[in-house]
């Protein structure tokens, strides 16, 4: 890079700095307040720090990121009825993999997909950008038993933990395992119980393209078991699913499905099955394992590549969570002591034969401070699922407040 180049990313990291102290003095002080008086707001979120290592396949060189991510989010209880949310993130990446890997990577990153653009991308250049992106900004009414939320808000309709099919509000990219708080949608949401544990939902989002999701759910127990049913549009597509939550034998057994049929073919066309089961267990010695199994009617039993684009997607559809057929998860987790947990995750493809692996040591520093250490290894032949990616790993120290 040249001297002007190294000038501005020296300027714009400043900037952040800056902009980091002036909110963890915000914080200081309004705590202080707050301790003087009931409050009824709360500001809270996190600070951290994240390196990646990227090991291509073949014989290309490693490649490195850096990332300096703060999150805040503010929620106001002005009266028992009503309440407001508002959050973001203010992030800031550098490294060889923002010029060399992907040059549209400042671009992707910061496209809002709500109907709101409420990401702005405030600089970039060849080797960094930053961007802020807000992800919450809602009311929320409750009165009795009925309440409803209007504006970016996360609706959550999936049940399973790692492939959802209901989650037709709300999908997410399973690989980005940084973004605990998933993406929100611009909607009105409503809800009213109709007993202790059943309610009917209504939700409708628009997002960037104009296009519209809308759908009604009803909930309820039967069995000793949790149901969901629910029937509307998404975007291009009639669509139909339900879902289920219970247990074998103490064992957890969760479970989601959704139809989707192109609204312009209806009914000349057969629509597309996206099914999803899981089950997991808790052993006495803590071990935590879990298994889940995904079939997708339109997917391929040839290679499922999305060729090495792992970065890019940002806007997830229940429809394609993946390009495959059927497709296999697995995970083991265990407490090794109160302070250090490891685990270890996997994926496979049986039809391509590709795979994932992801081992994590998640260590608690202190009671707000966390040290990450985690790796995507993924392998196969070109073409397949997995086998574009070569291997990530990653470093990334955290403070919550």
């Amino acid at each position: 890079m040249s001297t002007c180049t190294h000038e501005h990313l020296i300027k714009v990291m400043k900037y952040h700095l800056k902009f980091i102290t002036i909110i963890v003095l915000l914080l200081s002080e309004l705590n202080g307040l707050g301790q003087a008086k009931e409050r009824n707001w709360m500001l809270n979120g996190h600070l951290e720090y994240m390196e990646t290592v990227w090991n291509q396949p073949g014989s290309i060189p490693w490649m490195t990121m850096g990332k300096v991510d703060n999150r805040l989010d503010f929620k106001w209880y002005p009266g028992d009825m009503f309440s407001f949310h508002i959050g973001g993130r203010n992030i800031f990446n550098y490294g060889q993999m923002v010029y060399e890997a992907y040059p549209s990577f400042a671009d992707f990153s910061s496209m809002d997909v709500g109907f709101l653009n409420l990401t702005k991308l405030w600089v970039s250049d060849s080797s960094y950008f930053f961007y802020t992106n807000i992800d919450r900004a809602n009311v929320q009414f409750s009165k009795g038993n009925f309440e409803t939320k209007l504006g970016r808000q996360r609706i959550n309709w999936g049940i399973n933990l790692i492939w959802t099919p209901n989650d037709i509000f709300n999908s997410f990219n399973y690989f980005d395992f940084d973004y605990v708080e998933r993406p929100g949608s611009d909607a009105i949401f409503m809800e009213y119980y109709t007993g202790m544990i059943s309610s009917v939902q209504f939700a409708f989002k628009i997002d960037s393209a104009e296009k519209i999701t809308s759908a009604l759910m009803y909930r309820f127990n039967l069995w000793n078991y949790d149901f969901q049913t629910f029937a509307g549009v998404m975007t291009d597509d009639y669509v139909a699913g339900l879902g289920w939550s219970g247990d074998i034998k103490g064992a957890g057994f969760t479970g989601e499905a959704s139809y989707f049929i192109d609204r312009d073919k209806f009914p000349d066309t057969n629509g597309v099955l996206v099914a999803s089961a899981s089950i997991n267990y808790t052993f006495r010695s803590s071990i935590f394992i879990q298994g889940s199994y995904l079939f997708n009617s339109a997917g391929t039993t040839g290679k499922a590549g999305w060729g090495s684009s792992l970065f890019l997607i940002i806007d997830v559809s229940p429809k394609v969570f993946t390009l495959a057929k059927h497709s296999i998860f697995g995970q083991v987790s265990y407490p090794i002591t109160p302070l250090i947990k490891g685990d270890l995750s996997s994926i496979w493809n049986p039809n391509d034969k590709s795979g994932y692996v992801g081992p994590s040591i998640d260590i608690s520093l202190t009671g707000n401070i966390g040290l990450l250490l985690t790796g995507q290894m993924f392998w196969g032949e070109g073409g397949s699922e997995f086998g574009d990616y070569g291997s990530l790993y990653y470093l990334r120290i955290k403070w919550s407040f």
